[in-house]
């Protein structure tokens, strides 16, 4: 790695930034130095400050108040065009790919834009389009055969465009990528390869700075740990000296203990019975049992079958298998309607794009599935009722606010989640199936949803947990199910297993499954 010389300026420097929208304070005299070659994490809960100060950094916010310099100079707008002109790549956890457009014009349209200033080619270059595309894809991970560089991008699944989206960063010749939950949605091999892509951008000379609640990947990486609550940056020092805990606290302001959060225990009454369940190459075979108040994690890597078992149990894909029984009867869920009809939750992966109208307000979010419940007799929505039963569900699910007309879209990830999470309370559900249940939720939010989860169990609610969160289903699960190739090859109790133990069965060969 290049270490700066005494006599280089820093290539990134905020002084004293202050940002208010209206009379809302978001960030109060922020001070912060990016060095090249440099790795940081910018740490602390959803709502503290982090996504508005990284859109500073890359000049999708104009600071109210302090200065902005780039190697030294003094910098008087910084607009988005001059902030990737200047090296700054930004990887959104919404990723801002544009889904209708394909792999390669998605990872080289960043190179294209500074190319022409801010304006795109009425032609582009094809050849250099894809060899900018080619070049970036192997070097997150992929291999950028014909087919995926014409792959249209909204038909990929959400962990392959993570790393589509931090190609097109590093095909931009970034001097800062920022990666705003980069890890979300990859599994642990997954992570490990874009470890070694950040370590190789670190030895070219390139800063990268990481918003993130996964602390362990933090260790893992090194380097400088930014900590913000409330606006302020209120630590910052080398990752290795700060403990887990030492962060959680500095975070949150409290003391947050690293426990395992279920205590209870599964009823004797067997919920669901899932018996040779298949979906063409995706999954077969699959057979278990689920009790109620029974909490089953289900994991594995990404190409398991875990995720398409998921959206089998809750109706969004067909079986063409097997069979499933709920209370000891026969029952066929083909659609996401049939399995509410079966009182069956499911909160999606991805919260944003496939779980909430995210410029709805809270009220228009919580209680689209109740609609018959409050409307009149002549069909029209009875609002009282619904503002009742809106405010019912925040106060359920704790939503750190008590104005129901505010939009989702403004909302941390962690109150979007218990949004979403309190709308499947709202039918009663005899099972919740949580997919990714804390998916870029900041560690305060997590154990507020995690003791939902249990107090959820206690009421005799049946949860399936599909994660690859292992520290999550560790915490919360009576039992756990490995998936692999498409097959459950494990099936271990929570209490008696560690991490490592998971992730080997996780990574099995297929000669070792065979044996």
């Amino acid at each position: 790695m290049t270490e700066p010389t005494r006599s280089t300026p820093p290539f990134l420097q905020l002084r004293g930034i202050h940002k208010r929208f209206g009379g809302v304070r978001a960030l109060s005299g922020v001070d912060l130095t990016i060095e090249a070659g440099k790795a940081y994490h910018l740490l602390g809960e959803n709502g503290c400050g982090k996504s508005t100060v990284i859109k500073i950094m890359s000049g999708a916010h104009a600071p109210t108040e302090g200065s902005i310099l780039l190697d030294g100079e003094l910098v008087p707008k910084l607009s988005p065009m001059a902030a990737l002109q200047a090296g700054i790549e930004t990887v959104y956890q919404d990723l801002s790919l544009l889904p209708n457009l394909t792999v390669a014009e998605n990872v080289a349209l960043g190179e294209q834009l500074v190319a022409g200033h801010g304006r795109l080619l009425r032609l582009l270059d094809r050849t250099r389009v894809y060899a900018t595309a080619a070049a970036a894809l192997g070097k997150v991970g992929l291999d950028p055969v014909e087919a995926l560089l014409n792959s249209v991008v909204g038909d990929l699944p959400l962990a392959i465009r993570q790393r589509v989206a931090i190609a097109r960063a590093i095909a931009a010749e970034a001097r800062l990528v920022i990666m705003d939950e980069p890890t979300t949605s990859l599994t642990r091999h997954e992570v490990e390869t874009l470890i070694e892509v950040v370590n190789r951008l670190l030895d070219a000379n390139v800063a990268v700075l990481f918003v993130t609640h996964k602390l362990e990947e933090c260790y893992r990486i090194g380097g400088d740990a930014i900590v913000f609550r409330d606006g302020l940056s209120v630590a910052q020092g080398p990752i290795e000296s700060f403990s887990r805990a030492r962060l959680a606290e500095l975070m949150t302001g409290r003391e947050i203990e690293a426990v395992r959060f279920r205590t209870g225990a599964p009823q004797p009454e067997v919920l669901l019975t899932a018996k040779g369940l298949g979906y063409g190459q995706a999954f077969r075979d699959i057979s278990f049992t689920l009790h109620r108040g029974e909490i089953l994690g289900i994991t594995g890597l990404s190409d398991s079958g875990r995720n398409e078992l998921a959206m089998a149990l809750a109706g969004h894909l067909s079986t063409d298998s097997g069979s499933l029984f709920l209370d000891g009867q026969p029952v066929r869920i083909g659609s996401p309607s049939e399995a509410i009809d079966h009182r069956i939750g499911y909160v999606p992966e991805d919260r944003l794009s496939e779980g909430l109208f995210i410029e709805k307000s809270i009220f228009e979010n919580a209680v689209p599935l109740i609609l018959g419940r409050i409307a009149g007799h002549l069909g029209l929505i009875d609002r009282r009722k619904g503002r009742d039963a809106a405010r019912g569900i925040a106060a359920g699910m704790n939503l750190n606010t008590a104005d129901i007309d505010l939009p989702v879209g403004a909302l941390s990830g962690g109150n979007q989640q218990r949004v979403l999470i309190g709308r499947w309370l709202s039918i009663d559900p005899r099972l919740l199936i949580l997919h990714g249940p804390t998916v870029g939720v900041d560690v305060g939010s997590k154990e507020t949803i995690f003791r939902a989860i249990q107090e959820m169990a206690g009421r005799g609610i049946g949860l399936l947990i599909v994660s690859d969160d292992l520290p999550e289903l560790l915490q919360n699960c009576d039992r756990i199910l490995v998936m692999n190739s498409g097959r459950i090859i494990e099936d271990l109790r929570a209490i008696e297993v560690d991490e490592d133990r998971i992730y080997q069965s996780m990574l099995a060969s297929q000669a070792e499954l065979v044996e």
